[in-house]
């Protein structure tokens, strides 16, 4: 009889070993545990839980985000020259200029396509829950909120009517292509503006083809030291993971709470209805076009999910979909030095789709009519801002001003919205990063891409 216990005992304790064994060997599982006991812990520091003061809350809620604060800057530290050597490694690789041009032109139609889709689907989960007419707007807290409204019939009112005053004048925009080229690529890796940044590796990977093998190879050793040396701080910085993630959403969640979310649930809801349907369009195209399994990809693809969702910040993750792109799901090496870090940078699929519910919704709070112009001023600023969007956190929000200065809707309508953005921009990035995994992954399986040179 005195067996039993002791057996019992032994049976609890090889389990709770087996649990910590599994926690330890998967990341995506360590930082799930660290969301769940941030967001618990986050919660309890609010002023609603009654557990501690607003003042101490924050302070507290602030040292505990200190470790993913580190973490991000670690991230930040290493993703400019990885960035600078996976591209440049990721066109010179093989010695066919025209293959990599045939890369390079699948991966944008490939991003502009599905950004078109992802604002149209933001368009239709507005205009069928019709969030705005839920909210009084009333609720802005300002004297200008609820008058800017009646405004409409003024300039603001003719652009969204059809007229689209402040669209850009067709004349700027030579100035603005010609901007994109970059002309000090030293002053973009210093200032971290990742489209130059893009564009500049990408001419110096071009150039390198059409150099003698013996003459590009000291460059391309140094751009793959570079990339192993970045991928070795990577592995480090990982480890702390799920220690970041805690801290990060506890500080999250201690700021927004429950209150503003239930608040706002319907335009939430209306935002995360539409990420879920591009989250299905991503799996289906790469279930048809790269014929994988949608199931497999996300277990895969989880832990560049997850984190994606913690840190609100694709270029945060850009090292992790690299590796998980080219070690889990097969792509090529040079299709992912490629694909991923330029999708990082235009490929904002889950943004444009938010921008675009946001910019309805608001129009519904005014009582705006948006009339076919106005669409298309959205569908055209929505793709254009995603494009050129930066992959930090709350870059949305900002962006979103424009467009709504664009097609007439009062900008401070934002006042509204902007206290649950934060859970919203959490959600918009695991849709981009998803993205960018299923560019690499379709294009990986449908282009044929020559094998890296040998050393020499």
């Amino acid at each position: 009889m005195a067996d039993g216990p002791i057996a019992n005992s032994r049976s609890l304790i090889h389990r709770v070993g087996d649990v910590r064994a599994l926690i330890r060997e998967r990341l995506w599982l360590q930082v799930l545990v660290g969301m769940a006991l941030g967001i618990g812990t986050g919660l309890l520091l609010t002023p609603e839980s009654g557990w501690i003061g607003k003042e101490a809350g924050s302070i507290v809620a602030s040292w505990l985000a200190l470790p993913g604060q580190a973490f991000l800057a670690a991230i930040k530290f290493v993703v400019v020259p990885l960035v600078l050597a996976s591209v440049i490694r990721g066109i010179a690789a093989g010695d066919n200029p025209e293959a990599v041009g045939r890369l390079g032109l699948r991966t944008v139609i490939f991003f502009l396509v599905t950004t078109v889709c992802a604002v149209l689907i933001g368009l239709a989960a507005a205009y069928l829950f019709h969030p705005g007419t839920l909210i009084d707007p009333g609720d802005l807290a300002t004297s200008g909120g609820p008058g800017s409204a009646s405004g409409s019939s003024g300039p603001a009112g003719a652009a969204v009517n059809g007229a689209g005053g402040q669209a850009p004048a067709l004349a700027e925009m030579p100035r603005q292509i010609v901007a994109l080229v970059p002309t000090n690529l030293l002053t973009a890796l210093v200032q971290g503006e990742m489209l130059h940044i893009v564009i500049g590796s990408a001419i110096l990977g071009i150039a390198l083809l059409a150099l003698p093998a013996a003459q590009a190879r000291p460059l391309l050793d140094l751009m793959g030291g570079l990339q192993a040396v970045c991928m070795v701080i990577v592995k480090w910085v990982l480890r702390f993971a799920p220690v970041a993630v805690f801290g990060l959403m506890a500080d999250i969640a201690s700021r927004v709470g429950l209150k503003a979310i239930a608040g706002m649930a319907a335009y939430v809801g209306t935002v995360i209805a539409g990420l879920l349907v591009l989250m299905l369009l991503y799996l289906l195209i790469v279930t048809v076009l790269a014929r994988r399994s949608p199931w497999g990809f996300l277990s895969h693809a989880r832990e560049a999910l997850l984190l994606a969702f913690s840190t609100s910040s694709s270029a945060a993750v850009m090292p992790l979909s690299l590796q998980i792109a080219e070690e889990k799901l097969g792509v090529p090496s040079p299709v992912a030095r490629f694909v991923i870090p330029l999708g990082t940078t235009i490929n904002m699929g889950g943004t444009a789709l938010y921008q675009a519910v946001a910019a309805l919704f608001l129009a519904q709070v005014f009582g705006i009519q948006i009339g076919v112009m106005g669409i298309m001023l959205i569908v055209v600023m929505a793709v254009g801002a995603a494009i050129g969007s930066p992959g930090t956190p709350g870059v949305g929000i900002v962006i979103l001003g424009s467009i709504l200065e664009t097609v007439g809707i009062p900008t401070v309508g934002i006042v509204l919205i902007i206290g649950v953005d934060r859970i919203l921009d959490m959600c918009r990035t695991v849709v981009n990063v998803c993205g960018d995994l299923t560019a690499a992954t379709v294009i990986g399986a449908r282009f044929e891409t020559p094998p890296e040179p040998a050393p020499a």
